[in-house]
C-alpha cells in the first residue's frame, strides 16, 4: 500500500520524505490556502521534491475549464496528476485527459457507483472520502470494501486511493481490505510512526546502558 501526504506544507513534506515515507501528494485548493506564500510557486516547489504523483487540483466546474487548467498544472512537472471533482462535467474532462496521456484523481468520491463511472472514465485514482461519510453517519470503510471488491471483478486500472482519513486505524483497515494507496495528515503519519511502548523500550534500553558505561568507563563500541 502506498502512502500519500494530504499537505501543502513543504516542511511537513520534507520531513517525511527525508525518511522515505512519501509516495505521493494529494493537496487542494483549501490545503494551499492554508500556507504562507505564492500557491503557484508551493506547487511547482512540492512536485520538484517528490518523485512519485502529485495531485493539484482544478478549479473549475466545466469540462472546458477543467481541461485549460489540467493542461496549465500539467506544466509543473510529469508527475503531476489532475485532480477533478466527481462530477458530470468532471468526467467529461478525465475521458479527454486519458486520451491526452494526463493521469487524474477523481476527487470527492461518495458512493460505489460513482466510483465505477470515473474508473470507466479512465480516472487514474479515485479518492474516496471515508471520514466525510463516517461524520453523517454511514460506513466509509465499508465503501472502501465494496470498490476494492468491484474493481478486482472488472479488473479496472484505476487505484483506489482512500482520502479523509481521520486517524491511524483507517490505514490498517484500508490496508486489510487491499486499497491501494491512502493519503492523510501529516499529523496521522506522525502518530504511526510513535507507540508508547516503543518509548517506554527505548528508554529502559538507554537508562540500562548508562548502568554498563559506569561500571565500564573504558567500555568502546
Amino acid at each position: 500500500m502506498k502512502i500519500f501526504l494530504d499537505t501543502a506544507n513543504l516542511e511537513s513534506i520534507k520531513k517525511y520524505n527525508d525518511m522515505g515515507l512519501v509516495d505521493g501528494i494529494t493537496t487542494n485548493p483549501s490545503l494551499l490556502a492554508k500556507e504562507k506564500g505564492n500557491p503557484a510557486e508551493i506547487m511547482r516547489e512540492i512536485v520538484r521534491m517528490v518523485n512519485g504523483p502529485v495531485s493539484l487540483e482544478v478549479v473549475g466546474t466545466t469540462a472546458e475549464t477543467m481541461l485549460e487548467e489540467a493542461y496549465r498544472l500539467k506544466k509543473y512537472g510529469k508527475n503531476v496528476v489532475v485532480k477533478i471533482p466527481m462530477i458530470a462535467e468532471g468526467l467529461k474532462a478525465v475521458k479527454k485527459l486519458k486520451a491526452d496521456g494526463i493521469e487524474t484523481n477523481v476527487t470527492l468520491v461518495f458512493s460505489a457507483n460513482q466510483a465505477i463511472l470515473a474508473a470507466k472514465a479512465g480516472a487514474s485514482y479515485v479518492s474516496p472520502f471515508i471520514g466525510r461519510l463516517d461524520d453523517n453517519g454511514q460506513d466509509g470503510m465499508n465503501l472502501i470494501r465494496e470498490i476494492v471488491q468491484i474493481f478486482k471483478n472488472y479488473q479496472f486500472e484505476t487505484n483506489v486511493l482512500v482520502a479523509s482519513v481521520r486517524h491511524p486505524m483507517h490505514v490498517v483497515d484500508a490496508g486489510k481490505i487491499g486499497a491501494h494507496v491512502v493519503t492523510l495528515p501529516a499529523d496521522i503519519l506522525g502518530k504511526m510512526i510513535s507507540h508508547p511502548l516503543t518509548d517506554k523500550g527505548l528508554s529502559a534500553f538507554l537508562s540500562d546502558w548508562e548502568k554498563v558505561k559506569k561500571e565500564n568507563p573504558n567500555l568502546v563500541i
